[in-house]
């Protein structure tokens, strides 16, 4: 009895020393929390979904699908055989009348219109978690780092999700950032890192701001999660609408599929593009993480004009092959006739041409 009970003391002592350094950010106090407190999102000490939402789907359980992540025989294309082909487009030399997309890799990407720039969860760094020892960068999907990162207004975060918001990259930008757009509640991870209370533009669903040059950035649902440390949802997810005097962008973050696109669809569509979370999915947890087929689906849902997939290419955080996400979004997408764009990391997609192919770089 005496062993278990310093058994469990020195593991509690251990996760509080290991939780309190600032990769794991900080929790919310004082007006922050009270201001979390009052969302009508906001009900028994967490953040609730729009819709019932447990964690795994209907006849699975954590300790068949913990089995499954670490013990299954991975599928050989787990991860690239070689270096993934990209471009390293120089964001700090363009110019800027140009309108354009350009991925990052995963869920990272950098938009620039309108004459404003945006970095939307940018995770630069080579591990996609808390430690420099899981969920590594493929490589060749690495090429873009915390250097490279020109002057931005707006830095865009949807979730606290540690291959969304990356302490190494947000903390190494810091200076180069004007404002930053961000949920309810992680603003105190950012305050942690050096970030000023007044550069955090920080809301919930419903929030309407009026940006640079007449852009509006509205907060809309999604269906997630969040969280750092063990404690979930103590802090806000969101998708976002970027309306522009020149196009509208669907920024989906993470999602599993809901009636909430087809609510955004009507009120804010038809959009010129939807960036739209395809990846690291698996039927276990796909009410958290969409399917293609579900992709699909939401897209039409929201009246998405041009699909660009993100979410995938960079880490393995499901057991699907890496290229998986890509092959199925494309042909489920050509099967509704719908235009999904598929460039390469780095590669510029200019949003201001109507026609612009991408060859299928994965099959290389």
């Amino acid at each position: 009895m005496i062993f278990i009970l310093v058994t469990i003391t020195v593991l509690i002592i251990l996760y509080f020393i290991v939780t309190s350094q600032d990769v794991f950010g900080a929790e919310a106090k004082g007006e922050r929390l009270k201001r979390m407190q009052q969302s009508k999102h906001f009900k028994d000490k967490k953040f609730q979904n729009l819709s019932y939402t447990p964690s795994l789907t209907e006849g699975y359980s954590m300790p068949k699908v913990m089995s499954d992540f670490f013990f299954k025989k991975k599928d050989p294309l787990l991860k690239p055989v070689k270096n993934l082909p990209s471009i390293h487009t120089d964001l700090k030399n363009l110019s800027k009348d140009k309108n354009v997309f350009i991925w990052m890799g995963h869920s990272s990407y950098f938009i620039q219109t309108d004459g404003v720039s945006f970095l939307i969860d940018p995770v630069l760094s080579l591990y996609g978690s808390p430690f420099k020892f899981f969920n590594k960068a493929f490589a060749g999907a690495d090429i873009f780092k915390p250097e490279d990162i020109p002057n931005t207004d707006y830095l865009v975060i949807t979730h606290d999700h540690y291959d969304h918001l990356d302490y190494p990259t947000v903390k190494a930008i810091k200076d180069k950032v004007g404002k930053v757009i961000l949920p309810l509640g992680v603003g105190a991870h950012l305050e942690k890192w050096g970030y000023k209370p007044e550069q955090l533009i920080e809301e919930e669903w419903g929030a309407e701001i009026i940006l640079k040059n007449d852009i509006k950035i509205i907060f809309t649902p999604a269906r997630h999660f969040s969280g750092r440390k063990t404690q979930r949802n103590v802090t806000l997810w969101t998708s976002y609408v970027l309306e522009t005097p020149t196009k509208k962008i669907f920024l989906g973050g993470d999602s599993g599929y809901d009636t909430h696109f087809k609510m955004i669809g009507e009120q804010f569509g038809p959009f010129d593009y939807a960036i739209m979370e395809n990846g690291q999915y698996n039927e276990a947890w796909k009410y958290i993480h969409a399917l293609p087929e579900d992709v699909i689906q939401a897209s039409i849902d929201v009246k998405a004009k041009k699909i660009i997939p993100v979410h995938s290419s960079k880490f393995a955080l499901a057991l699907h092959p890496w290229n998986e996400p890509l092959e199925k979004v494309l042909r489920l997408g050509k099967e509704k006739k719908l235009n999904i764009l598929t460039p390469m990391i780095g590669e510029p997609v200019d949003l201001n041409k109507e026609d612009q192919q991408f060859r299928i770089w994965w099959e290389d």
